[in-house]
């Protein structure tokens, strides 16, 4: 299909043209296996018919050096990213930001600092241990009570293998974050209306958690038999809770707090286990390390202190949230904007006023 496309862009007289196309498929086939033909990757059919309607008059004069140029796309070496095959005018178009490697920002402004945290550090960061948000209504009752049934299976099933849980839990996770983040953004979409800064914090908070996920993939190494039950786990849970936060967001919010509490427990308890020698205390992944900017001598027992921290936020902000559905009082802009001027980062126009003027989203 692509070789026809690409000949339409040609000139040459029809005679030629299927003399050119059984030269070529008699090539292709020659040297093409059908292990090469199976992987769809190999096979850039936009990327040829560009590159053949952007040939000049002058390169038509010579159809067959273009159509093997063209052809050279199906070969073993097509497999590997080649930017000299983009276009000009496509390569120009790509953000400079894309063709750099981007490292996803930490939860609390205490790892973003200049020095690396060391464990003395870690444990200096105040924590809200213990907390727990009593319920205050009838889905707040349901939504602690689906959490503590919830944690039977999990604790039935992993026992004593901690690394393990929290590889599962943090599968789990990173699904409301997005989950919330997507049916805000449709819903700002749909009202035409300002979010209210909830977008970009519960995006935030998804890609906190995946990276808690990834750090824990490098330090187990889940068998299979558990990968299928963390994939089974996700894709059930994924729709409960979509289907809860069209329902309720507010008892979905409240549901992710007190599953934040309960990860606060958890790792609590691994760091008691690693204190009495059940839980090795092996050396930190190198993505730990770089992500919430630990020292190159980090262990096991910094990443749990830095993890705990941040579930302990997740745990307040989704409570906080929830409230103020609860309150119907969901715009976080002029919170937002007392913050920054706490911290000096005062803005150059008031959100309220940039978004109350005509003509804005």
């Amino acid at each position: 299909m692509t070789f026809t496309a690409s000949l339409r862009t040609t000139s040459m007289p029809p005679k030629a043209l299927r003399t050119l196309a059984n030269t070529n498929n008699a090539r292709f086939l020659s040297t093409s296996s059908l292990a090469s033909l199976a992987r769809p990757c190999q096979i850039i059919a936009p990327a040829t018919t560009v590159r053949i309607r952007q040939e000049t008059s002058a390169s038509l004069q010579q159809p067959h050096q273009n159509q093997i140029r063209a052809f050279s796309l199906f070969g073993s070496g097509a497999s590997k990213p080649d930017m000299g095959r983009i276009p000009k005018e496509v390569k120009n178009d790509i953000p400079e930001v894309l063709l750099h490697e981007s490292h996803p920002l930490p939860m609390r402004d205490e790892f973003m600092g200049k020095k690396r945290l060391s464990t003395k550090d870690l444990e200096a960061i105040p924590i809200d241990l213990g907390f727990h948000r009593e319920p205050s209504g009838v889905s707040d009752w349901v939504a602690y009570q689906v959490v503590k049934s919830l944690r039977i299976p999990v604790d039935l099933f992993f026992r004593t293998k901690y690394i393990h849980r929290v590889v599962a839990l943090e599968t789990v996770a990173a699904v409301p974050g997005m989950v919330a983040g997507m049916l805000r953004h449709l819903r700002s979409l749909r009202r035409c209306t300002h979010d209210g800064g909830w977008i970009s914090h519960l995006l935030h908070e998804a890609e906190n958690e995946r990276m808690h996920l990834l750090t824990w993939m490098k330090v187990a190494q889940p068998s299979l038999f558990e990968r299928a039950m963390v994939t089974a786990v996700q894709g059930v849970f994924f729709n409960v809770f979509f289907a809860l936060y069209m329902i309720s967001d507010k008892t979905a919010h409240r549901v992710v707090g007190y599953l934040e509490e309960q990860a606060v427990v958890s790792y609590t308890h691994m760091l008691d286990e690693i204190a009495t020698g059940v839980l090795e205390n092996g050396p930190a992944p190198k993505i730990a390390i770089d992500y919430w900017n630990l020292e190159e001598t980090a262990t096991i027992r910094d990443v749990c202190l830095a993890i705990r921290l941040d579930e302990s936020v997740h745990m307040h902000t989704n409570h906080h949230l929830s409230d103020r559905i609860a309150l119907k009082h969901e715009d976080l802009r002029q919170d937002i904007q007392k913050l920054q001027e706490e911290r000096g980062m005062v803005p150059s126009q008031n959100a309220e006023e940039v978004w109350s003027k005509p003509n804005k989203y």
